[in-house]
């Protein structure tokens, strides 16, 4: 509060101080809408000190905080009203009515009467612009509407309350844009001299406005130039960039309905520096939205890549149990949506344990390697591979094609391709591996496959290894289903 206190008065040196004070401590406390709050008012702090990065970061991650849950109480209300306010100064413009007028709906559920006035002061002022900077035919209709609001929370609170003048000099606004010019005039001279006395150049500059448009709504074009005039000198004091560009522009069209060339070209000047500054600060988001948007992007590359390298075997490259589960359910469902039967082709490879003893590790490691490139070549591209466990591989065959037989085929293309290899390079003159095979095919699922085909397995174990055998039931299953 002492920060916002300090901006509207012009210290600008004291306020960016305390200001880096606080920042220094991030928000604490468990309640998500008070830490909401507080980011989005330290954003709004930010943006009037012109320390644009700071108060697009700290809106964002507030706002982000107001994603996760409905909207209730009093201090939900103030931050979606504050957010709002912000969005409507950065440009963020249908947003921004959306979210204050949401604020409205929650503070009249919280009861609270205090973040009411507040929320109704931020909707009215919020419609004031759009009616100045929207078409005349509308602008009668969205006046009166921000005069009820604005009327409203001043039946709320008295001036003691933080939202009473803001209140009074939106007020004065709609008054004036309803055409009750003498109304308009009384409240904003009373805000003036609050404004005056308090030391508060907010108040001074909306005051001098609303009397420069009365005296222009009067064709007093002289008084509504030196109101506008010390308008748009105190909106400059104070860093707010949305009321310098709106002031300058009324005052430009003070000064050409007075033919004051160099007032005009003064005040145009001002409303582009303005206009400048709102780029810029368009640009700065944009640039920022981008940056976290490649980060976004970069952490999704490290995490799908971190999910596959979990799924994936590290000394075969091929897929391991975690991959073959996840995938082999696509897999099956898509066979069976083309009227297809699924193989399955278990590998074990023979006396694995003498390989190692005669060759050692290493060598064994290699072997593994060179029958997982081996079972990759006597398979198609959208075979499912995989490594299960030690020396034990399965090979999901999808779309097994019209022939019946087509797991026993494969099997037998690898059973052949390892025994058949030469094997001196990797292992020297230690024992050479073979592998025994078993085959399960049919409408099942994948852990039924498994189990028929390990069945198999072990009966090509038994009778002498180096071979394959088949699941008769399942293959039988399969034969019917493709009938």
């Amino acid at each position: 509060m002492r920060v916002r206190l300090l901006i509207n008065a012009g210290r600008l040196a004291e306020a960016n101080t305390l200001f880096e004070q606080a920042v220094s401590h991030g928000p604490t406390g468990a309640d998500r809408w008070g830490r909401s709050y507080l980011l989005v008012y330290r954003a709004t702090l930010a943006w009037r000190l012109r320390r644009i990065p700071l108060a697009l970061e700290l809106a964002a991650e507030g706002w982000t905080e107001m994603d996760s849950e409905r909207p209730s109480g009093e201090l939900a209300s103030r931050a979606l009203g504050q957010l709002g306010w912000l969005l409507e100064g950065i440009g963020h413009r249908r947003a921004a009515l959306d979210i204050t007028r949401l604020a409205l709906h929650v503070a009249r559920e919280s009861g609270d009467k205090s973040a009411l006035a507040q929320c109704l002061q931020r909707l009215g002022g919020t419609l004031n612009f759009r009616a100045i900077d929207g078409s005349p035919v509308n602008a009668h209709e969205i006046f009166g509407e921000a005069r009820q609001h604005l009327s409203e929370g001043l039946t709320v609170v008295g001036p003691e309350d933080p939202s009473y003048w803001a209140l009074r000099g939106a007020y004065s606004r709609s008054l004036a844009g309803t055409g009750d010019l003498e109304l308009a005039a009384r409240h904003a001279t009373e805000v003036l001299a609050y404004g005056q006395e308090a030391t508060d150049l907010w108040s001074v500059a909306v005051g001098n406005w609303v009397l420069g448009c009365v005296h222009s709504g009067l064709g007093e074009f002289v008084q509504a130039r030196t109101m506008a005039s010390r308008a748009v000198a105190a909106a400059d004091k104070i860093n707010d960039n949305s009321l310098l560009l709106r002031f300058s522009l009324d005052l430009a069209d003070i000064c050409a309905a007075m033919d004051d060339e160099v007032g005009e070209a003064a005040a145009l000047r001002c409303s582009l520096t303005a206009s400048r500054i709102a780029t810029e600060t368009l640009q700065e988001g944009l640039g920022q939205a981008l940056e976290q948007r490649r980060l976004a992007v970069q952490a999704q590359k490290l995490a799908m890549a971190a999910q596959e390298a979990a799924a994936r075997d590290p000394l075969t490259g091929l897929a391991n149990r975690l991959g073959l589960e996840r995938s082999a359910q696509q897999l099956l469902e898509g066979t069976a949506s083309k009227g297809k039967v699924p193989w399955l082709v278990l590998v074990d490879v023979d006396w694995f344990k003498d390989v190692n003893d005669d060759a050692g590790h290493a060598a064994g490691d290699a072997a593994l390697r060179e029958i997982a490139r081996l079972l990759r070549r006597e398979c198609r591209s959208d075979d499912l591979v995989a490594r299960w466990a030690g020396d034990e591989f399965v090979v999901l065959l999808g779309d097994a094609g019209p022939s019946a037989d087509v797991g026993p085929a494969v099997a037998e293309r690898i059973r052949a391709a390892v025994d058949q290899h030469d094997w001196r390079i990797v292992l020297g003159t230690a024992r050479r591996p073979t592998v025994s095979i078993g085959v399960a095919g049919g409408p099942a699922k994948l852990d039924q496959l498994f189990a028929a085909a390990d069945i198999a397995l072990y009966r090509a174990k038994r009778q002498g290894r180096n071979r394959v055998e088949v699941h008769e039931t399942m293959a039988r299953l399969g034969e019917l289903s493709e009938s």
